[in-house]
């Protein structure tokens, strides 16, 4: 089955948060509570975070040329940086607007009728959450990754809104609003500061998890009883794609012919063990070479 391209689910994005922003207002010219007001705020920073995912998913899928010989995949951190520093954004703005109501507080009208569209709005966001999470793990995607975990933290958002407004519907304390929005602002901050973090890592040129890793040694141990050892072994990460570069020992009497072949087994099998690696590989006698596997940085 042909795979959708990103960009679709990019702009599946928009038009949800577009959708929700829209629902989210109206509930709060309903009922004029803050908490409804940060769940609407967050919808528009959800908007602005799946244009900016939609920009740079059409970057990352250009293909290597004479400027960018590794390709574009970067772009995709651009992009879920952009996203979580719009998160913290919205956490300030929210905790602001909650300050203000807690030192002024109102009362909540129309709130069932407020209630129920942004229990709707939360339908929806839930749905294409689900979608974009499974599409980025699927398609190593850290960009609809970031925009579902955004959406999936908007879900839990408006939950705590929707419990905080009936509650204060039910019991009459007006400062449960403001005080919900605040717990709304200190929660999302935990997925705001991750994401940025996940970004900058990516930018670094940050080496493949430990059980990537793993499944790597694990493919050349096999190699190890046929006299060939491994040393210098480097890897990266880009999004998407994954790289390795490794040297090759082989015994000094083996032709380059026999060595080349070898090398190249190796690196179908680690390329299977890790879908989607990009594994370069250096040919050497192993006479010639002190071995160390992972190579020390600055090594």
């Amino acid at each position: 089955m042909k795979q959708r391209p990103l960009t679709h689910y990019a702009l599946l994005s928009i038009a949800a948060a577009a959708l929700t922003i829209g629902l989210k207002s109206a509930a709060y010219a309903l009922t004029g509570s803050v908490g409804l007001l940060s769940d609407a705020i967050e919808s528009g920073v959800n908007l602005i975070g799946a244009v900016v995912a939609l920009a740079m998913l059409a970057v990352a899928v250009r293909p290597a040329d004479e400027g960018h010989p590794f390709g574009h995949a970067k772009a995709e951190y651009f992009s879920s940086g952009v996203e979580g520093t719009l998160i913290l954004f919205a956490a300030a703005s929210i905790g602001f607007a909650a300050v203000r109501r807690l030192i002024d507080p109102r009362p909540i009208e129309q709130a069932g009728a407020g209630l129920a569209v942004s229990v709707l709005a939360s339908l929806i966001n839930f749905a294409v959450a689900r979608i974009l999470l499974s599409a980025g793990r699927r398609c190593r995607s850290i960009t609809l990754e970031a925009d579902g975990r955004h959406l999936m933290t908007d879900v839990w958002t408006s939950a705590g809104v929707l419990a905080g407004v009936a509650a204060v519907a039910v019991t009459g304390w007006h400062f449960l609003d403001p005080v919900v929005a605040l717990a709304v602002a200190v929660n999302i901050l935990h997925t705001g500061f991750g994401l940025v973090r996940r970004s900058v890592q990516g930018l670094m040129d940050a080496a493949l998890p430990e059980n990537e890793r793993h499944a790597i040694e694990a493919v050349l141990s096999r190699y190890r009883r046929l006299g060939v050892r491994f040393h210098a072994a480097k890897t990266r990460q880009a999004a998407s794609r994954r790289f390795l570069a490794i040297h090759v020992l082989v015994p000094g009497e083996w032709t380059v012919r026999r060595g080349h072949r070898l090398s190249e087994r190796v690196q179908k099998d680690v390329s299977k063990a890790v879908p989607g690696l990009i594994v370069t590989a250096h040919l050497e006698p192993a006479s010639d070479a002190v071995e160390s596997l992972w190579e020390e940085p600055g090594g």
